[in-house]
């Protein structure tokens, strides 16, 4: 095997150790890439998983952070994930026979995505079959430098691995709307830095088309109450990140009035 193991963590104390104790055996090596958690992140790493390489960087972007970790990784194979994220017996085994097999048909692969939502299972409102790259070769992609919602960036063909990849969202609906508070910032500076404009009536109406998307048409209903939460969120973001982008051109356009 030649794998690297690849995570970028901030405060994950809660994730961190469930994650590690799932994928240690499979990983020839594990860089962990930390924002200067306030939490037991550091100890935890370097207490109960001595194999781990720990390092500490400042945070300016997922796809920034992600990328230093990638350069960071010395394996042929890197399977990047996020702390929250965990592989079920079946990927685990998936991965393992990709990256010991002579040679293989894809330098991508997907993973298939069960997304939890406290003690939920999601599977409708867009949330439900999803597939995103975890595994690849290290000289077949890198990530886009994206602040928020970042991509892998490859011109490979991906293929699909077996089994599922377990994903935690939240631990709390306060750690939930705290990450929307973050995550909305991050994506009002990013339209901001690509000159996007903001409209009062799309400010207004976005937010009751997400909620109407997500709730109606991608059939958030069949995951009862759950589903609602789910679609009332996503238009709560959609809400913020609007006002926020609002908020940074209006500040500069009454700051230019001075001057």
């Amino acid at each position: 095997m030649a794998l690297s193991l690849a995570v970028i963590t901030y405060n994950e104390e809660a994730n961190i150790v469930r994650l590690l104790d799932a994928v240690k055996s499979i990983a020839d090596e594990i860089i962990i890439v930390d924002s200067y958690s306030t939490d037991r992140t550091k100890q935890i790493c370097l207490e109960q998983y001595p194999q781990a390489r720990f390092f500490e960087k400042t945070f300016e972007g997922y796809g920034e952070q992600k990328n230093y970790a990638l350069s960071l990784c010395s394996e042929e194979w890197v399977l990047f994930l996020d702390a929250d994220e965990v592989p079920d017996e079946e990927l685990r085994q998936s991965v393992k026979k990709i990256v010991s097999a002579a040679s293989t048909e894809f330098s991508v692969y997907k993973a298939k995505f069960v997304n939890h939502l406290g003690v939920h299972t999601i599977r409708f409102g867009g949330w439900g079959n999803v597939t995103r790259e975890r595994l690849f070769r290290k000289d077949a992609a890198a990530y886009s430098d994206d602040k928020v919602h970042e991509f892998l960036v490859t011109d490979r063909k991906s293929g699909m691995m077996e089994g599922k990849l377990n994903h935690y969202t939240y631990k709390s609906i306060y750690h939930h709307v705290s990450k929307i508070n973050t995550y909305s910032d991050m994506m009002a500076e990013k339209m901001f830095e690509r000159g996007k404009k903001y409209r009062n009536f799309k400010i207004i109406m976005s937010p009751v088309f997400e909620f109407i998307k997500v709730y109606i048409f991608k059939l958030g209903f069949l995951d009862g109450f759950a589903g609602f939460y789910v679609a009332k969120t996503m238009s709560y973001y959609t809400f913020l990140k609007y006002m926020k982008l609002r908020e940074k051109i209006r500040l500069i356009e009454i700051g230019q009035k001075f001057y």
